[in-house]
C-alpha cells in the first residue's frame, strides 16, 4: 500500500509502497482510512522546522493525526466496536498508568504519544490503532466532514481554557484552519463580537466570511487597534493566538482588557520576552492550549453533523494520496485552507 512517510531528519517526505499492517493486537484495531487532513504539524515536520527534532527515534515514520475511517480489523479483546463501524481518532495515545490516565486526561501523559508524530499515522490506506482512541461517528456523518474533527478539537480546547460566556467580546488571531475553527466556535458559544484577524490571507479571510463568520479584519489594511475599537468599541475580554508568531502575543495583550484571558495556541519557534511587571500591574492572563480533551470529541462532532455545511467550508483540496507532496505545498505556501487527502 502507498504511505506518506518521514524517514529523514531534514527537509521533505516520501510516498512509499510499504506492505500493509500486521494483524492487530490485544486492544488495537486496524482503521480503513478514508480521509486525513494536512496539519500545520505535518508542514512543520516536512519542513523540519525547529521543535521537531524528538521525532528522530521514530523515524521512518507514517504521518498524519488528522483522519476518519472505518473499522476494518478488531484485534483480541475488543470490545464495543465492530468492523465497518465509522469512527474518527484523537490521535493522543497516554501510557494508560499514570495519574493523568488515570483520571481520563491523557492529554496531561507526560508519557503519551502521538499516532503520527511518535508511531505510524493515518498517510496510508490502512493503520492500526488503539481500540480506545477510536470514536464512533454519529450516523450519516461524512468520513471527509469526521476528518475535520482533530483540529475541531484542538479549537474546542482553546476556547474551553479561554472560559468564554456570552457576550464576550473575543479576538483570534490567525486565520489558518485552527483559527477559524476556534472562532467559529466562539461564536457558538455565545461570543460577540468574535473578531478574526489575519494578515495578507484573503483566501482564508474568505473562508471564514462563508463560514459566517461576522466580524474579519485585514491587518494589512487596518491597525489591530483601530479594527478592536471600530468593531467592539473597547478591549476585548479573551484573546486567542493561533498564529505561531510571536508578535501576535504582544499585539493580542496591547488590545486586551485589564484581568482579560490571552490564549496562545500556535506553536512557536522562538522564545517570548515580557514584560512581566506590566502583564501583572494589568492583570492579564497569559495561558496555553494544545491537544484536546475527551468532553470536546462529542460536541464537535454533534457540530459536524448539524453544520457541515458551514464548517465542511475549511475543505478547500480534495486530493488522492498519491498527490500528497502537491497538497503539502498548497498548504505551506497558503494556496489552501486545509488540504483533506484520500487514500
Amino acid at each position: 500500500m502507498l504511505a506518506l512517510k518521514k524517514t529523514d531528519a531534514a527537509f521533505g517526505l516520501h510516498l512509499q509502497d510499504v506492505p500493509p499492517p500486521a494483524e492487530p493486537g490485544p486492544g488495537e484495531v486496524i482503521v480503513e482510512v478514508a480521509a486525513v487532513g494536512v496539519c500545520g504539524s505535518d508542514i512543520h515536520a516536512y519542513e523540519w522546522t525547529a521543535g521537531y527534532e524528538f521525532m528522530v527515534p521514530h523515524l521512518p515514520l507514517t504521518l498524519g493525526h488528522e483522519f476518519a475511517g472505518r473499522i476494518a480489523r478488531l484485534g483480541p479483546g475488543v470490545t464495543g466496536l465492530a468492523e465497518g463501524d465509522p469512527i474518527t481518532v484523537w490521535p493522543t495515545v497516554g501510557c494508560g498508568a499514570c495519574r493523568a490516565c488515570r483520571s481520563g486526561r491523557r492529554q496531561d501523559c507526560q508519557e503519551r504519544r502521538i499516532i503520527g508524530l511518535h508511531r505510524d499515522g493515518g498517510y496510508a490506506r490502512e493503520v492500526t490503532v488503539p481500540a480506545d482512541s477510536c470514536i464512533r461517528l454519529p450516523d450519516g456523518l461524512d468520513l471527509r466532514l469526521a476528518a475535520l474533527a482533530e483540529p475541531l478539537c484542538v479549537g474546542q480546547n482553546a476556547v474551553d481554557v479561554a472560559v468564554i460566556e456570552p457576550g464576550d467580546a473575543v479576538l483570534v488571531l490567525g486565520p489558518g484552519p485552527i483559527g477559524l475553527g476556534i472562532a467559529w466556535l466562539a461564536q457558538q458559544q455565545g461570543a460577540d463580537p468574535v473578531i478574526l484577524a489575519g494578515y495578507d490571507d484573503t483566501l482564508r479571510l474568505d473562508c471564514g466570511r462563508r463560514m459566517g463568520l461576522q466580524h474579519l479584519v485585514d491587518l494589512k489594511e487596518e491597525k489591530l487597534g483601530d479594527a478592536v475599537m471600530r468593531i467592539a468599541g473597547r478591549p476585548v475580554d479573551r484573546v486567542i493566538e493561533a498564529t505561531g508568531a510571536i508578535r501576535s502575543i504582544h499585539d493580542g495583550l496591547s488590545v486586551l482588557r485589564s484581568s482579560g484571558v490571552l490564549v496562545v495556541a500556535g506553536i512557536h519557534s522562538e522564545p517570548l520576552q515580557i514584560d512581566l511587571t506590566r502583564l501583572v500591574r494589568d492583570k492579564k492572563q497569559l495561558r496555553t492550549a494544545h491537544d484536546s480533551h475527551a468532553a470536546a470529541w462529542p460536541r464537535v462532532l454533534d457540530h459536524l453533523a448539524r453544520h457541515g455545511d458551514q464548517l465542511g467550508q475549511m475543505i478547500s483540496h480534495h486530493l488522492p494520496l498519491s498527490a500528497a507532496l502537491e497538497g503539502f505545498e498548497l498548504a505551506r505556501r497558503k494556496r489552501a485552507i486545509k488540504v483533506m487527502l484520500e487514500p
